[in-house]
């Protein structure tokens, strides 16, 4: 059996840390944690690592300082993930050698992708299209419609909608749809994540009845047999 790809993780805030160990197991790649620039960079100069994910606002060393030390001494891809969004950070951390950048907050899924587009894997093959009574739901044009009309929702009870249907039957987590289908920011909470769920329901209308409450737990999405997808 092949051996999982291993990425090191560069991040200060606890937070935001977790959440990435989280996804990133959850993909299947091994991952070590630093949570600060000098810990950061003697693990990332050790060498042993498929990808680096890095931080720019560290503690005792900044990613910068990281990014200058690894040239010419590592040819392992850097993913730049930052709360910076100005353009003369970007130019600069691909000066130094940065082969990705992600500003915060972000979404795990692109994250994945960036990561596999990076390593060379495949994208994994899923359903483009899902549907269940009237609703279809367009994976790719991210539209859902519900009968002849839009359901118009935003990006974040798209994302939502898009994970309970991909887990049919499946009781999810607060914390599980959280880390799915949320930026990553450290502010996920189970009110922000509720009112999400109350919006997309309305939005469905009657169809909104297939995503149900699991007290105490999170949610499922369960249609009725007749308009299974």
């Amino acid at each position: 059996m092949a051996q999982p790809r291993r990425i090191l993780i560069i991040e200060d805030d606890p937070g935001i840390a977790s959440g990435l160990v989280r996804g990133l197991r959850g993909a299947g790649y091994a991952c070590e944690l630093c949570l600060d620039g000098a810990s950061g960079m003697r693990q990332m100069l050790a060498g042993g690592f498929d990808l680096v994910v890095l931080d720019m606002m560290l503690p005792e060393r900044d990613g910068y300082e990281l990014l200058e030390a690894r040239r010419g001494r590592s040819s392992v891809p850097v993913l730049v993930l930052t709360a910076r969004t100005e353009l003369d950070d970007r130019l600069r951390s691909f000066e130094l050698g940065a082969a990705d950048w992600m500003s915060k907050p972000f979404f795990m899924d692109e994250l994945l992708a960036r990561i596999r587009a990076r390593l060379g894997e495949a994208r994994p093959s899923s359903r483009r299209e899902l549907r269940w009574g009237e609703v279809r739901l367009d994976l790719d044009r991210r539209l859902v419609r519900v009968g002849e009309r839009d359901a118009e929702l935003t990006a974040h009870e798209f994302n939502l909608l898009a994970t309970l249907v991909q887990n049919p039957g499946r009781v999810m987590s607060r914390r599980q749809l959280a880390e799915a289908a949320l930026p990553v920011d450290g502010r996920r909470s189970d009110r922000t994540l509720n009112s999400h769920i109350a919006r997309i329901r309305k939005k469905l209308g009657v169809a909104g009845e297939a995503l149900q409450t699991v007290r105490g737990v999170g949610y499922c999405f369960e249609p009725s047999e007749a308009s299974r997808p």
